[in-house]
């Protein structure tokens, strides 16, 4: 199952054009677990803010504060309410992302978090990938269309400056739901030719 075709070249270029404009303010960084986002709370000395904007009843938890000249707003969607655990997986993933974007307007967004990775693709424990593609594989649509709408190919934006900077590795990500691996999940991996797993 091939991904469709990806955006045109002179689209992406007008993007990064249109971002180059205007200077990074403020980051919004998205991340799945309470002991991923810790660290960095920590790290940056983030505060959470008990009165965020947020729908009433969600357990999604806001935290901010500044770094040099550039706001820090980090997000996780908590704890399930009704069994206690991390709310893990793209739907929580997708919902706090966009409810995020709509309240704080960040100029930059970044989604972190730890996810497996594919020795024979050349990845090793410990390592820290900038992702370049983002792919489903396990969103089965066996219908003509459709069924490359359910893998989703999409392209990250590019961040040279940053690959360079920090001296990382690049490689796509495939995403789902679940932790494990069936076969149909383990054959849409290799066709999506990601490098990294991961559940957001």
């Amino acid at each position: 199952m091939a991904p469709h075709r990806e955006g045109s070249d002179a689209s992406v270029e007008a993007m990064v054009a249109q971002v180059e404009k205007h200077p990074i303010s403020s980051i919004l960084i998205i991340i799945a677990m309470q002991t991923e986002a810790l660290p960095v709370v920590n790290k940056f000395q983030l505060i959470e803010n008990p009165h965020s904007s947020f729908p009433k009843g969600v357990p999604w938890i806001h935290y901010h504060g500044a770094y040099k000249d550039i706001i820090i707003n980090l997000v996780w969607p908590g704890k399930d309410l009704t069994f206690g655990v991390d709310s893990v997986g793209t739907i929580s993933a997708s919902l706090v992302t966009y409810a995020s974007i709509q309240a704080l307007q960040p100029d930059l967004i970044i989604n972190a978090g730890t996810a497996g990775g594919f020795k024979e693709k050349g990845a090793a424990i410990g390592d820290v990938f900038l992702v370049s593609h983002v792919a489903f594989h396990d969103r089965r649509i066996p219908i003509p269309v459709f069924d490359l709408y359910g893998v989703g190919l999409r392209q990250s934006y590019s961040t040279p400056n940053l690959l360079k900077a920090l001296n990382l590795k690049t490689g796509k990500l495939s995403t789902g739901d679940s932790l494990d691996m069936s076969p149909h999940d383990e054959a849409s991996i290799a066709a999506n030719d990601a490098t990294v797993k991961d559940m957001e």
